[in-house]
């Protein structure tokens, strides 16, 4: 009985071990997912900000796509999200929030300016993760992030338009 019992615990060891690698690279895409939801979240909260609170009408306007493109990207991530098994967030993460806040507090010259400036750098670090996301083979979270890309680059290059129109005008 030993002898039979002994390679069956190998066999079991070997296959966790084989599998291990593949349930990793799906964690780490289910947390891309969920990170690009709350993303989403952020986006369209802080976009209705702009509306609300944005001077100029570049500012209004680009809150005004950003609700549009992240509601419509936040469906697509939802459904493929639900496809890899990952609950979608209800909101953004203590650090968005924390952005949210901050501009929040801000009017005039100052939103405008900050807002601008939080997008730029929102954008480029969004444009990283989703990158190194898209790169991998066979897997919904790496097409999604592939879809999204030429949207994320539209947004910086809208954010960097405003902000560097905000200190050429100084």
């Amino acid at each position: 009985m030993r002898r039979f019992w002994i390679p069956t615990l190998a066999a079991i060891a070997a296959i966790v071990a084989s599998t291990s690698g593949a349930l990793a690279v799906d964690k780490a895409s289910q947390k891309f997912m969920t990170e690009a939801m709350q993303g989403n979240l952020a986006e369209i909260a802080v976009g209705k900000l702009a509306q609300q609170k944005g001077q100029s009408d570049g500012v209004r306007s680009f809150g005004q796509m950003l609700v549009s493109d992240h509601s419509a990207n936040n469906e697509k991530a939802m459904s493929v999200a639900q496809s890899m098994g990952v609950s979608p967030p209800s909101e953004p993460s203590k650090k968005q929030q924390s952005v949210y806040d901050r501009l929040a507090k801000l009017s005039g010259e100052n939103f405008d300016r900050e807002f601008a400036k939080a997008m730029v750098e929102d954008h480029k670090n969004d444009i990283g993760e989703f990158e190194k996301q898209a790169k991998k083979k066979n897997d919904p979270a790496a097409d999604f992030a592939n879809e999204t890309l030429p949207t994320l680059r539209k947004h910086l290059e809208k954010a960097q338009s405003l902000a560097s129109g905000k200190s050429a005008s100084r």
